[in-house]
């Protein structure tokens, strides 16, 4: 791409926006700059959402909160093709800047696509494929950019609340984001912050103005629909279709009906049922280390304080030899005394704790909590 483009009025530079995808890493829609210059036969999108699952430790470096993603450059065609292609809409908002403004944003945008430039660590609530395009789109105007409110004055949003906004239709994908996200994501946000959501994005440049001195102008002058996917999305799969009909209130509440069947067996006929704690105990705690792992070591900034801890945490599969060990020989286990009351203090207290959940915790809270009553009334009578 040649550099030094001259400044030219007939140049067009737009925010695109797309719809949602299927995959969770798409449910919140994408932002990206389309630069148009006829004379010149450029017709690119630069896109700051790149990314590859082949990178080495991947899913190990996401989870530390060390996911590089880099801005790409393609012809606005293929864009287009790929969308169109996964039935997702896009939508275009041409931006009402001067020749000047054009020709800075489009050399920092060069700037930034240098293979030494194009990298950058990821953070999916501050620095993002939204914020990106915002904030070198910010840099580039000769003036400053005034924003409208994006909620009713006096309401607040956080970033949970923006979360739950756009996955009710992945109940799987909600539940594990909860799991994850910790009581940071509950504070109010700003409304600079919510821009990291790409139609809150879109909406903040709509209503936006740009002053420059005693001159006032809208950011936006067109917006228009550029991939009209009716039509074009394919039906949800079997999968999609079982995971919104099956959600985890439905699947965790059945467990536990089973766990209570199994345990009222149990103490009915005074056995153990070791082989159902092993199971249990080991899960919850592979997911409590989990947790732990992402409250003490990800770079994340929203998962350090997580209440769910109380619930899922390393203890359940450090001491599970020793849990195991005490129900086969029917010996009462000071751990499970221990967790039972922490776990009970979590339900009791769950809509008090200044963390949102989602209420699926509770059925999977009772059934540990179902197990280690069990086990205790069982060493209570043999004693």
């Amino acid at each position: 791409m040649a550099t030094n483009v001259p400044a030219d009025d007939s140049v067009r530079i737009s925010l695109l926006t797309c719809a949602p995808g299927t995959p969770i890493y798409s449910l919140f829609g994408h932002t990206a700059i389309r630069y148009e210059h006829p004379q010149r036969g450029l017709d690119v999108v630069f896109n700051y959402g790149l990314f590859s699952f082949n990178t080495p430790n991947f899913i190990l470096r996401f989870s530390l909160g060390e996911t590089d993603y880099q801005l790409g450059v393609q012809p606005f065609e293929n864009f287009r093709w790929e969308y169109e292609y996964f039935g997702r809409d896009v939508w275009q908002q041409t931006l009402d800047l001067t020749p000047d403004e054009k020709k800075r944003l489009f050399d920092l945008l060069e700037e930034n696509s240098r293979p030494e430039n194009r990298v950058y660590r990821y953070n999916f609530f501050y620095d993002n494929c939204a914020t990106r395009p915002r904030d070198i789109i910010e840099k580039s105007i000769n003036g400053d950019i005034i924003y409208q409110n994006l909620v009713p004055e006096g309401e607040t949003r956080s970033f949970r609340d923006l979360i739950h906004q756009y996955t009710p239709g992945s109940p799987w994908g909600q539940f594990g984001i909860d799991l994850c996200v910790g009581a940071e994501a509950d504070l109010p946000i700003t409304e600079r912050q919510m821009m990291f959501i790409p139609f809150y994005l879109e909406k903040a440049f709509g209503d936006a103005y740009i002053e420059n001195d005693s001159t006032s102008r809208r950011l936006v002058t067109d917006f228009q629909t550029i991939v009209d996917a009716e039509g074009l999305a394919e039906p949800p799969t079997f999968i999609e279709n079982i995971g919104t009909i099956i959600t985890p209130m439905v699947a965790f509440s059945t467990l536990f009906i089973i766990v209570l069947i199994a345990t009222i067996y149990g103490i009915r006929k005074r056995k153990g049922l070791w082989g159902l704690d092993l199971v249990i105990f080991f899960v919850a705690g592979v997911v409590g280390c989990v947790l732990a792992f992402l409250a003490l070591f990800s770079e994340h900034p929203a998962v350090s304080s997580n209440y769910m801890l109380f619930v899922f945490h390393p203890g359940e599969l450090i001491f599970l030899p020793f849990i195991i060990r005490d129900v086969r020989k029917g010996k009462r286990s000071w751990y499970l005394a221990l967790n039972a009351l922490v776990l009970t203090l979590f339900i009791v207290l769950f809509p008090i704790i200044p963390q949102r959940f989602d209420f699926a915790v509770v059925p999977l809270a009772l059934c540990l909590l179902t197990r280690c009553v069990s086990n205790l009334i069982l060493t209570y009578k043999k004693n």
